[in-house]
């Protein structure tokens, strides 16, 4: 699950982790009264306006501006806010803002330059340890530097029998170049981010950029988290984060229907019991010359219920041609299923295209009998390979 950047960086102080300081807002009137507050608390005069999408770069789109005056907060707020921002991390219709992060100034002068480095935590899935991701070009596209200078790219992985170490957090802030106070400052960063990544059973913690302002503090300028939805019964206040506007509309149908749905952009429908058999399934499905348009899972209880509403789901896409329904009858009887795809074929009425069902398990060749009798325009298959020749011929 993401969340927003406010909500990152509130997170991210709770552990100790400095950050650029904020108040979020979703009309013009709350963000002049959260950049006198912020004035305020934190003595600042400028303030950032940064949109609050689910989406990096947006400053490239127009969703992050500096105001100078309260008058600048408000007019520039009020552009921003209800806006369609378009960025390189989504799609070419963009998304929509509802609110904005009024956040101080920190690049004020001082005696020294400020400097942004790129610093992430994530899990290394190759090696199963978390591992800190850094590098001295911060405020960049990571993907840009590890294509185009992959050599200042840095990695720490961390040992889970003993965690994170006082010599690796020093390593971080010697191989970034600083010295006397930003280095402890540093090095307390590091710390303080590790912990509220191990503590929130987190992703990715990723910050970019890292900001050493000109007095030598180190803090959070931006915040991007992505939670582990598995561990959210442990973290309550994390769950109530959710902001159910920036997902897909119909992932969160499926979702609140108890259906595991990712949207794909291909043309071959997927209805699958299990996860394992859906990822096969929509192998073989590109392997005969289809393109899969999701991902479903329906789970052990493949009732007549469930099904239908897998099969609205599945149609509300306009580019799906074909449905292709790959059930193994385990648990689950596969007369029973083949008794439900009828069931929710009747209820929804005619459904516009061609629908293949494989039915393999207990009861199979019952369950192909009932697809074949029922007289509606329903292919049967007990092979996957044959079912995925089917939707390969009709798909022709």
């Amino acid at each position: 699950m993401n969340i927003h950047e406010y909500q990152a960086k509130e997170t991210l102080k709770k552990y100790g982790v400095a950050i650029q300081e904020g108040i979020v807002a979703s009309t013009p009137e709350e963000a002049v009264e959260a950049a006198k507050k912020l004035s305020d608390q934190t003595g600042t005069d400028w303030w950032v306006i940064k949109a609050q999408i689910h989406a990096g770069g947006r400053g490239k789109g127009g969703g992050v501006k500096l105001a100078k005056s309260l008058d600048e907060v408000k007019s520039i707020s009020n552009d921003i806010l209800g806006m369609q921002l378009v960025t390189p991390q989504t799609s070419a219709e963009g998304k929509k803002v509802h609110q904005v992060l009024i956040a101080q100034d920190v690049y004020y002068p001082g005696e020294s330059e400020t400097s942004e480095f790129y610093m992430s935590v994530l899990l290394n899935r190759s090696t199963g340890r978390n591992m800190i991701m850094y590098s001295t070009e911060g405020g960049m596209d990571i993907e840009q530097v590890a294509e185009e200078t992959p050599h200042l790219i840095h990695y720490e992985e961390i040992d889970p029998s003993v965690g994170l170490q006082g010599f690796q957090a020093r390593k971080v802030a010697f191989n970034l170049g600083l010295s006397g106070n930003a280095f402890k400052e540093m090095v307390k960063f590091v710390f303080a981010l590790y912990k509220a990544y191990e503590q929130t059973d987190s992703s990715l913690f990723e910050i970019n950029p890292v900001l050493k302002t000109s007095d030598n503090k180190i803090i959070a300028v931006d915040s991007k988290v992505t939670l582990d939805n598995n561990a959210l019964f442990r973290h309550q206040d994390l769950a109530e984060m959710r902001d159910k506007r920036e997902e897909d509309p119909t992932e969160v149908e499926a979702d609140e229907a108890g259906l595991s749905y990712v949207n794909l952009d291909g043309n071959v429908g997927c209805m699958v019991n299990g996860a394992g058999l859906a990822m096969a399934t929509m192998d073989i499905i590109k392997l005969s010359g289809g393109n899969p348009a999701n991902f479903l899972d329906v789970g052990g209880t493949a009732n007549a219920e469930r099904v239908e509403k897998a099969f609205r789901i599945i149609l509300k896409d306009p580019n799906v041609e074909a449905i292709l329904v790959n059930i193994f009858g385990g648990i689950v009887r596969c007369d029973r299923v083949a008794q439900g795809v009828v069931d929710a074929y009747m209820n929804i009425g005619d459904i516009p295209v061609p629908i293949i069902v494989r039915l393999q398990g207990t009861n199979a060749e019952e369950a192909k009998k009932i697809i074949d009798d029922s007289g509606l325009k329903v292919h049967s298959a007990i092979l996957l390979q044959e079912a995925a020749d089917k939707v390969a011929e009709v798909l022709a």
